[in-house]
């Protein structure tokens, strides 16, 4: 062949389908009218940079993205069976039952998939391509895969014996793909209009195949397209501007369905749908890869039960287990560490989700156009822990699931809030919604900071210790923030031109996740924490709700109020009980009403030093308040 004068399909065919050849190599360009489906294996074909083209390539088949220019297909045997499980198979298991294990061999390869849980369709945590490495007895032997999920007895789980294809590699391709009439609607705008597009490559029950230098652009399905792949790499591949990217399956750099041990390093896209979508996934890594156009997410996962994914280094915004109740809205043990992103979408029922020095900044789709709720963190509260990450404008926590082990913490972060935004998801009367819930937990926050605060709420969480955070009002405006939070303690840090407005604890009207609750909040401000400035409500700390019961404990805390009319705290109503022993307050006032403080409350104040506060708005002293002895007052 000497050139793309003439079809190479022939010649292709010729090649691979001799099992003595081992590497082909292209030396000119090329072209394709067929879509090739190959079932070998120990194949290297190698374009070294040329062309390749899909001029007057056939129709493919419906709704088909494994119709590629070449298609590498390992081989069901027909040897299948079924078991369902007498006991659990706990999480991180490798040791998995079977129903007669004599027909399975050291060394053998099987599709393994658990029935699907019956909320959604296809919610399976085990369906993948594993090796037996290990035969113990009758009903027991030992895959090369650590479960990412307990499986509970009663579960079936169909093995079915798959011949792999391993070991066929496609490298250094420049793939032009053909034009495809654009659509814009969820409807096919004529019967074979997803079938006329081209994409080069596509693996199914395939081992250690490899796809590597493949530049493309102009595909309709996934440059490389993967299912029941296992120990693989993608590397230094691109994908630039696809013909299609609002239907579903279309636009994608790589698309990866049932993957386990995948590397995918050194690519990038741009205005592509996907760089790298993983469906059900497990021990992959995504590495140094970029999205510029990326309003419609480099990187995804469909919630169908991923676990273990570590993304590092990598820019494009980040959306995971966000595909909705048919894969399960389910991941676990995601790491994400180096990450420039539009936004960070991980509301769902992701569990142990870790994010290091990951950065979400304000983008536009064009000059001017801003792209809607960039700049944002949406995130679980369910084993979440976050170091040294920033958005410009927003960060909301709800909370989906309740699996993790592990702590929430968040640690030495910066958060800008948008007016009207929620920091803590709030109930909201018969929304059910995953990623809109409350959190029912506890969070610490240190070493961090809100800032160009407005209005935003704290609308839920059980506990929220924060230590030397920081919560700063919009510079010559002020902010507040309505907390709903049951608990907070303030170590260090403090109020910059901002108030907490207590609005009584986040679940005491209830709703159909969490029972109705008493209205009783704490307020602990200590450990030389800071509240200075002013702000619209006048105060840093207030009480106006008449149901609301609070409990205010101050301590080593300094409290400097910018002007007289400003209220160190001001408790207007409710049933409250306040102690105030060795803190500090400057100028301002107090504003306490008396009906504040009537049976069952109390007021204590002592040894407290005070300079120009307005002390007039105290409650009465009687036997349950005390505040006109043992403090050093300065006028």
């Amino acid at each position: 062949m000497f050139g793309a004068s003439q079809n190479a399909d022939d010649a292709l065919d010729a090649l691979i389908n001799d099992p003595a050849i081992h590497r082909v190599e292209a030396h000119s360009d090329l072209n394709f009218v067929k879509r090739h489906v190959y079932h070998r294996s120990d194949i290297e074909v190698d374009f070294h940079g040329h062309t390749v083209t899909t001029e007057g390539i056939e129709l493919n088949t419906l709704d088909n993205p494994f119709g590629a220019v070449m298609f590498f297909q390992g081989v069901a045997t027909g040897v299948t069976q079924t078991v369902t499980l007498t006991e659990d198979i706990s999480e991180y298991s490798d040791i998995f039952e079977v129903a007669d294990s004599s027909i399975f061999e050291v060394d053998s390869w099987w599709h393994a998939q658990v029935k699907n849980n019956a909320a959604g369709g296809a919610q399976r945590e085990l369906d993948y391509l594993v090796k037996v490495t290990e035969i113990f007895d009758a009903t027991h032997v030992r895959l090369n895969y650590k479960l990412g999920w307990l499986l509970a007895k009663g579960r079936p789980i169909t093995y079915k014996k798959i011949n792999p294809a391993f070991r066929c590699n496609v490298r250094n391709m420049s793939f032009i793909g053909i034009p495809v009439p654009p659509n814009g609607t969820s409807l096919r705008p004529f019967p074979t209009w997803d079938q006329i597009g081209s994409n080069p490559v596509a693996y199914e029950f395939a081992v250690e195949c490899d796809a590597s230098g493949i530049k493309a652009s102009k595909v309709f399905w996934p440059v490389v397209m993967r299912r029941y792949n296992t120990h693989y790499v993608t590397e230094r591949c691109q994908l630039m501007n696809p013909e299609e990217r609002d239907w579903g399956g279309t636009g994608y750099l790589t698309q990866q369905i049932n993957v386990l041990y995948g590397h995918i390093r050194d690519c990038n896209t741009s205005n592509a749908r996907h760089l790298n979508d993983f469906t059900c996934a497990g021990y992959c890594m995504v590495e140094n890869c970029h999205g510029d156009g990326d309003e419609y997410g480099p990187f995804v996962t469909h919630g169908q039960y991923e676990h273990d994914l570590t993304y590092i280094n990598n820019s494009g915004l980040l959306s995971f287990a966000n595909s909705g109740t048919t894969w399960g809205d389910s991941a676990k043990r995601v790491t994400v560490k180096k990450h420039i992103a539009s936004r960070i979408v991980a509301s769902k029922r992701l569990t142990d989700l870790t994010l290091e020095d990951c950065h979400a900044v304000v983008t536009y789709t064009k000059p001017g156009v801003k792209m809607a709720n960039s700049g944002s963190f949406w995130v679980n509260m369910d084993g979440l822990q976050m170091r040294g990450c920033t958005a410009q404008e927003m960060v909301t926590i709800s909370k989906g699931s309740s699996r993790a082990k592990r702590k929430n913490m968040i640690d030495s972060c910066s958060f800008g809030m948008l007016k009207g935004y929620e920091i803590a998801r709030p109930i909201r009367t018969g929304t059910t919604q995953v990623g809109y819930t409350p959190s029912n937990g506890e969070l610490t926050i240190i070493n961090s900071e809100f800032y160009n605060i407005e209005e935003v709420t704290l609308g839920s969480i059980n506990k929220l210790t924060l230590i030397n955070t920081w919560f700063k009002g919009l510079p010559q405006v002020g902010g507040t923030v309505k907390v709903g939070t049951r608990e907070i303690i303030m170590q260090g840090g403090g109020l910059v031109d901002c108030c907490f407005l207590f609005t009584g604890a986040w679940d005491k009207v209830g709703d159909v996740n969490n029972a109705r609750n008493n209205p009783d909040q704490w307020m602990t401000i200590d450990g030389g924490a800071i509240c200075s400035g002013t702000n619209a409500e006048k105060a840093f700390l207030k009480s106006v709700d008449p149901t609301n019961v609070i409990t205010w404990n101050f301590g080593n805390c300094t409290s400097v109020a910018a002007d007289a009319s400003t209220a160190h705290f001001q408790i207007l109503g409710g049933l409250n009980k306040l102690r105030a022993n060795g803190s500090q307050f400057t100028g301002g006032k107090y504003e306490a009403v008396d009906s504040a403080f009537g049976n069952g409350s109390y007021f204590f104040m002592v040894s407290c030093l005070e300079e120009g506060v307005n002390r007039a708005a105290l409650p009465a002293e009687s036997d349950t308040v005390k505040h006109s002895t043992g403090n050093f007052l300065l006028v």
